[in-house]
């Protein structure tokens, strides 16, 4: 069973304690505690559902209870109607769920979250959600679903947060999905979800499709300026990055592993933006010497990481990512000794992992006496100069190789045709 991705900056689970949050748990009306219309709803749903061995999350929905409101796991009520619903426990020692989803759910008229917690669950989202036009949470992650993104989800005009990651989807995204107006997270990490990014014209804060079969270039009209977090790596994209230049707002950032190309625009060097992922792309030219915006004094913070690495970057190396905590660049085409700036940053602490590896570097004026601290994670290997002593292997990954030098020949023909160019 797949695992949630590692980098996130806008945490969806966090963001539901904010959204909907009834304060009544039921309303006694007379003795019935629950409709009969949502009773019948919650038969249907456990009809289709089991536990795998080891979950005991439906040991609680006993259908002879007289108030299912307090006594159903999972099952958040008001006045008398079902408002939440989540399916499992969540807790790590529980596999979860097995079976599939019940177009029955679309019954619980005054739903507003429904989760489904990771176990392995399968076949198609019910179409029939979108029946529910007060749902403002849909999570249904990490199981095993099938078939495509019900089109008939661009009707949920209330719907704050679709979070779908981790399953088996195909097809392509909705294009109506992506205009609603009340649309702020959308994840559908690890599927199979094809063709080319749709226009988002909602006010979208956190968009992740990662590890999908989206191709096509990056449109400067696909994306909304309100982004903070933008996560497309590991897909089949291509062309310039163009498509960034207007949104000033990101903080996340990670196209890594597709097939982008030209210049990375200036913009993107800018500390507001803390986690920078290019690598393993073709993307070429140089590092601006500053950021777009030289009057700002913001510098990188602690927890900072650009990762540019495998490009095919040319031209010295400038001082503009100074500071970044985790900076890679190794395997590109860079010249020229190393900026002190870059120095002093690993002799201070403040970078704490620089790797520099399989460029054309020529020094690293690192002065006499000066000790760099144990924790420091330095790679210099395969440039066209000798590492300093002591710093000749120093925390180098396996890939980067046993040789510390390039072959002169390299050095020199390469350093000849970048004066050229």
């Amino acid at each position: 069973m797949a695992s949630s991705s590692p980098h996130s900056v806008l945490v969806p689970l966090l963001v539901l304690l904010h959204i909907v949050c009834p304060s009544l748990q039921y309303h006694h009306d007379h003795d019935q505690k629950i409709s009969a219309v949502d009773l019948a709803a919650l038969a249907s749903i456990k009809a289709t559902l089991t536990d795998i061995p080891g979950t005991h999350f439906f040991s609680t929905w006993d259908f002879a209870s007289p108030d299912p409101c307090s006594t159903f796991s999972g099952v958040t009520c008001s006045f008398n109607r079902v408002t939440i619903l989540q399916l499992g426990t969540g807790l790590s020692d529980s596999p979860g769920l097995a079976g599939s989803l019940s177009p029955s759910i679309s019954n619980l008229t005054e739903l507003t979250q429904l989760l489904l917690f990771p176990g392995l669950v399968t076949g198609p989202i019910p179409p029939q959600l979108a029946r529910l036009t007060s749902l403002r949470v849909i999570s249904l992650t990490n199981n095993r679903l099938t078939g495509s993104i019900p089109t008939s989800f661009s009707s949920l005009k209330n719907l704050h947060t679709l979070d779908l990651s981790y399953n088996q989807l195909t097809g392509s995204l909705p294009p109506g999905l992506t205009e609603l107006p009340q649309l702020k997270i959308l994840i559908l990490a690890s599927n199979m979800i094809s063709g080319e990014l749709a226009r988002v014209s909602t006010q979208l804060l956190h968009l992740d499709m990662k590890k999908n079969k989206l191709t096509g270039p990056l449109r400067s009209s696909s994306l909304p300026l309100s982004l903070r977090y933008l996560s497309l790596s590991e897909n089949m994209m291509w062309g310039p990055l163009n498509g960034l230049l207007s949104i000033s707002e990101l903080v996340y950032l990670d196209l890594s592993m597709n097939q982008f190309s030209g210049p990375i625009p200036a913009s993107l060097f800018n500390p507001t933006l803390s986690s920078l992922f290019l690598q393993r792309n073709n993307l070429s030219g140089v590092i601006p010497s500053r950021t777009l915006d030289p009057t700002s004094s913001s510098s990188y913070g602690e927890g900072s990481i650009v990762d540019l690495s495998h490009n095919l970057l040319t031209g010295q190396l400038s001082t503009v990512l100074a500071g970044v905590e985790s900076l890679f660049l190794n395997n590109n085409r860079l010249i020229g000794a190393v900026p002190e700036e870059y120095i002093k940053s690993v002799y201070l602490g403040t970078t704490t992992t620089l790797y520099l590896q399989h460029n054309y570097l020529s020094r690293f004026p690192l002065e006499a006496g000066f000790a760099l601290p144990d924790t420091a994670s330095l790679c210099l290997s395969y440039n066209c100069m000798v590492p300093p002593i002591g710093l000749k292997l120093m925390a180098c990954p396996t890939s980067a190789g046993g040789l510390l030098s390039r072959p002169p020949s390299q050095c020199s023909v390469f350093n000849n045709r970048s004066s050229i160019d």
